[in-house]
C-alpha cells in the first residue's frame, strides 16, 4: 500500500448496528425488533389453501367465472406465501463461507417471484373471462356472494398481519398486496354475483373479472420494478444516493467522496461502501461519524469505509 494513503483496512467501518425495522442474519446472529414472522406466512398459507379448495367447489357449482378467477388467484397467493415464508426462514440462516452475505437475498428472488406469479394469475383470470364473454353461462348468485364474502373476510384479514412491515420488508409488501388483491377480488365478486342476482346479466362476471385483473396489474408494477432492482443490486428505492454522497461529503475533513455503492442485501437491509479523501487526524472518529450517519439518516445497517488521505492510483473512480 502507498506510504500516502491512509487506507484503514482494519477497521473499515463494518457496522452491524441496524437502523429500527431491519433484521440482518450475517454470522448466524438476528438483530433488530423486527421478526418476518414465519408463523404469518403459515397461518396464511393454511387458512388461504383450505379456502380454495371450497372456492373451487362452489365456482364450479354456480357456474362463476369470477369466482374461479377469485380461487386461482388464490391459489398463486398461497405459492406466494410459502415462497415468502421459506425466504424468511432462509435470511435468518447463517452465512457460510461461500455465502458471505448469508441468505438476505432470497427475501428479494421471492419478492420478485410473487410479482411474477401476480402476472401470470392475471393472465389466466383475463383468458377465462374473455372465455365466458363469448359463451355466458348463468350464474349462482347467491353461492357467488356467501362464497366471496367469506373470501373477503380471510383474505383482509391475512393481509392485515403484514400490514404493518409493508414499508419496510418487500417481501411483507409482496404478501400484503396479493391479499389485499385477492380481498378487493372478493368485494368485486360480491358485488357482481348482488347484481346479477336482481339484474340476472350473467355477463357482469366475466366483466368484473377483466376489471379486477387491471386493479391488480396496477398494483403489481410497483412490486415488479423494486424487486427487480434489488435483484441487480441497485439502490433501494427509499434511499436517495445522491443525497448520501452529498451528506458523506459534508463531514468535517472530508474533502471527496468516490467509489460509491449502495444496494440492498435484502428486502429490509442496505449495505453501503464508498472511499473517502479526508485530511482529519482522528480518522477513528471519522469512522463513527460516517457510519453513524449512514445509519441514523439512511437506515443503512452495513457500511464499509475506505479513508484515504490522497485519492488511491488504483481506483479508476478517484
Amino acid at each position: 500500500m502507498a506510504a500516502s494513503h491512509d487506507h484503514h483496512h482494519a477497521d473499515h467501518g463494518h457496522d452491524h448496528g441496524h437502523a429500527p425495522g431491519h433484521s440482518h442474519a450475517h454470522g448466524g446472529h438476528s438483530h433488530g425488533p423486527v421478526d418476518t414472522g414465519d408463523w404469518r406466512y403459515a397461518v396464511g398459507l393454511l387458512v388461504n389453501l383450505a379456502f380454495v379448495a371450497c372456492e373451487v367447489a362452489a365456482g364450479l357449482f354456480s357456474g362463476s367465472s369470477a369466482l374461479l378467477a377469485d380461487a386461482g388467484h388464490n391459489l398463486s397467493d398461497v405459492l406466494g406465501l410459502a415462497m415468502a415464508g421459506g425466504a424468511a426462514w432462509l435470511v435468518r440462516r447463517s452465512s457460510g463461507k461461500h455465502l458471505t452475505y448469508g441468505y438476505g437475498k432470497a427475501t428479494v428472488l421471492a419478492a420478485l417471484a410473487n410479482a411474477l406469479l401476480l402476472i401470470f394469475a392475471c393472465g389466466a383470470i383475463a383468458f377465462e373471462a374473455v372465455r365466458r364473454l363469448a359463451e355466458p353461462a348463468p350464474v349462482a348468485s347467491g353461492v357467488v356472494m356467501i362464497v366471496a364474502g367469506i373470501g373477503f373476510v380471510i383474505n383482509l384479514g391475512t393481509a392485515l398481519m403484514f400490514m404493518r412491515d409493508q414499508h419496510s420488508d418487500l417481501n411483507a409488501r409482496g404478501a400484503y398486496l396479493h391479499m389485499m388483491a385477492d380481498a378487493g377480488i372478493s368485494i368485486g365478486v360480491v358485488i357482481v354475483g348482488a347484481l346479477i342476482m336482481v339484474t340476472g346479466w350473467s355477463i357482469l362476471d366475466p366483466l368484473v373479472s377483466v376489471a379486477i385483473v387491471a386493479v391488480i396489474l396496477i398494483g403489481t408494477w410497483g412490486l415488479l420494478r423494486d424487486s427487480v432492482n434489488l435483484a441487480i443490486d441497485a439502490a433501494p428505492a427509499h434511499i436517495d444516493v445522491d443525497a448520501v454522497r452529498e451528506a458523506l461529503s459534508a463531514l468535517p475533513g472530508v474533502r471527496a467522496v468516490h467509489d460509491l455503492h449502495v444496494w440492498g442485501l435484502s428486502t429490509t437491509e442496505a449495505a453501503l461502501t464508498a472511499h473517502l479523501v479526508h485530511d482529519r487526524a482522528d480518522s477513528a472518529a471519522l469512522l463513527a461519524e460516517a457510519r453513524g450517519l449512514a445509519r441514523e439518516k439512511f437506515g443503512i445497517g452495513h457500511t464499509t469505509l475506505q479513508l484515504e488521505s490522497d485519492a488511491s492510483p488504483d481506483c479508476p473512480d478517484c
